[in-house]
């Protein structure tokens, strides 16, 4: 991208590049409109996530302290979040899954345990919504069937444990690319695209290595910047990278003044502290602004910026929810299906991060509790060294083993000279990182987290608590998987403090009918400021339940639809 400032006036600028923004700036462009995209994070090419400890420690989001990396890390009272920040947004390191939300969990005019949920839009409003985005994200399901490459060790433990549970286990809808359309799944193999990507780079399909949620080096992600972003900029929206928005207000006669800064990466400075307040601040102007920096950013800028809009509902801050996200871990898995008691191999590493999905129902459609998703989850192949090489007892033992057996031929006169089998004993069965598979989770937690400005910082009021019997559902399930499997139930250390980990923060800036009810309407228009809309998580009343990616998505493209049917609108 390039570094020139942006200026002039836009029909469209656009806060952030994920998967609310990304899809605006491309449907809002190719029907004409003048867009800006305005994303605070770099772009990041094939072959330029970092895997080196020193590449992958400076590889976070903290200008002040020198970091403009990908990772940006938030800690709250009960929760800790992961969110991205580069072009492309949340797509740069999640793990592909495009789910859509299941047509009875769009919740209306329900109260739970003192919660409110209410969702102004249904399954029928966004089905062709979703089959837009998924055309456009060139989804695949993981091609379990082809052997040897795809079928998988942990997609087969997996589909056997919710088999023999009688769960509901699936292959869902995958932002990777396998196999070029019409051809056997190899991996490596290049992708055949019709047009250039905006990296003019070459891309490979999926290379099963595990490292989806770090950044794909191969291209195999039809991630953002692949798909809308490219289509955007070939329909001619300008795209600006390292573009950090601080603060915008609406003009008396339409429109709105966005104020920036943009960062500059300088090597030397790397890592240390930077006084960002110092920035040169940058204006622009827009008939219509688009809002999409994600929940925790999008929710940060309309609490920052709210002198600016005393018209903003009181629902502002409000509905936050962690979309139910648990982490588990099933360790060292066994097999007894033979009558002995052996190491199960699962190796999570091998594959895309996440490959099959079980679905357990809600109360609303046929369950008896919160509903939820489950799914086998990986991880980069290099982890596994780093995890066996905990095994300290366990190399000792073994390197004395190899050592003895050695001395013993030598001092008995024979010569070994063929190492194979004494170097592979010194491994052994690896059965630390062999047998490990970590269980992600997540489903209708309740909304009831708050956000709020706590002298001058993102804060969120949220309790495990309030979603205890949700969590204690989801926790039993993981459990009885992992029993399954013969491996111990290990939980995230956080839980043991009352904490878990988001990496789908959703709410803050809620949907509702009314501006009582919500800070946006049904099509993410601000109630009180007309040109201002909001394109992300934020908007969410409640969890999606499923992964929210294809969700968040396909609101944007109904919200799309919004603005392109009003009169033509001109920069002013």
């Amino acid at each position: 991208m390039s570094q020139e400032r942006p200026d002039g006036c836009y029909d469209a600028v656009i806060v952030g590049s994920g998967f609310g923004g990304s899809v605006m700036a491309y449907r809002l462009a190719k029907a004409g409109r003048r867009v800006c995209v305005l994303e605070r994070g770099q772009a990041y090419p094939p072959g330029s996530f970092p895997r080196s400890p020193r590449g992958m420690g400076a590889n976070f989001w903290d200008p002040s302290a020198g970091l403009y990396g990908m990772f940006n890390m938030w800690s709250f009272r009960g929760l800790a979040a992961i969110v991205a920040s580069g072009l492309g947004g949340g797509s740069l390191i999640y793990a592909n899954v495009l789910l859509r939300k299941d047509r009875d969990w769009f919740i209306r005019d329900t109260v739970t345990n003192g919660v409110y949920e209410h969702w102004p839009v249904t399954y029928d409003d966004l089905d062709p919504h979703y089959e837009r985005v998924e055309q456009m994200m060139g989804v695949q399901k993981y091609p379990f069937e082809h052997d040897p490459y795809c079928r998988t060790s942990k997609t087969l433990a997996f589909q056997a444990a919710a088999d023999h549970l009688g769960l509901d286990w699936s292959l869902p809808n995958l932002a990777v690319t396998f196999g070029n359309p019409g051809e056997t799944p190899v991996p490596g193999e290049p992708i055949c695209e019709a047009q250039p990507n905006l990296h003019n780079r070459a891309r490979t399909t999926c290379r099963l290595c595990g490292e989806c949620d770090i950044g794909c080096n191969y291209g195999s992600k039809n991630t953002l910047d692949f798909t809308y972003l490219s289509a955007a900029k070939r329909a001619e929206a300008e795209i600006w990278t390292l573009c950090e928005v601080r603060s915008f207000e609406p003009l008396p006669d339409g429109g709105f003044d966005v104020h920036l800064v943009q960062h500059t990466l300088d090597p030397a400075a790397l890592g240390k502290p930077q006084d960002t307040s110092q920035l040169e601040i940058q204006t622009i102007r827009a008939r219509r602004l688009i809002l999409s920096a994600g929940t925790l950013g999008t929710t940060y800028l309309l609490l920052r910026n709210r002198a600016a809009l005393p018209r903003l509902s009181r629902q502002l801050g409000r509905r936050f929810s962690g979309n139910g996200d648990l982490l588990t871990f099933a360790y060292r898995s066994t097999d007894s299906s033979t009558g002995d008691r052996r190491p199960r191999v699962i190796d999570a590493g091998r594959g895309p991060v996440i490959t099959s999905s079980i679905r357990v129902p809600d109360a609303v459609d046929g369950g008896d509790g919160p509903g939820f998703y489950l799914q086998d989850a990986g991880y980069p192949e290099f982890a596994n060294w780093m995890l066996q090489a905990t095994d300290v007892i366990g190399t000792i033992r073994r390197t004395l083993s190899v050592a003895q057996r050695l001395l013993r031929l030598r001092l008995g006169g024979r010569l070994e000279s063929d190492l194979g089998a004494e170097i592979s004993s010194l491994i052994g069965d690896a059965d630390r990182s062999a047998g490990l598979l970590p269980l992600l989770g997540m489903g209708r937690d309740l909304p009831y987290g708050r956000m709020v400005l706590t002298g001058g910082q993102l804060d969120v009021d949220w309790r495990l608590g309030g979603s205890q019997l949700y969590f204690d559902r989801v926790r039993d399930t993981m459990r009885r998987i992992a029993d399954i499997l013969g491996a111990d139930f290990i939980d995230n250390p956080l839980w043991h403090a009352g904490r878990v980990i988001t990496v789908h923060p959703l709410g803050g800036a809620p949907m509702g009918s009314t501006r009582d009810q919500g800070v946006v309407n049904e099509w993410g228009e601000v109630f009180g400021y007309p040109g201002l809309t909001v394109a992300d998580g934020s908007v969410m009343p409640g969890p999606v339940g499923a992964n929210p990616s294809l969700t968040i998505a396909a609101l944007a493209d109904r919200f799309a639809d919004r603005i392109l049917q009003a009169p033509t609108e001109t920069a002013t």
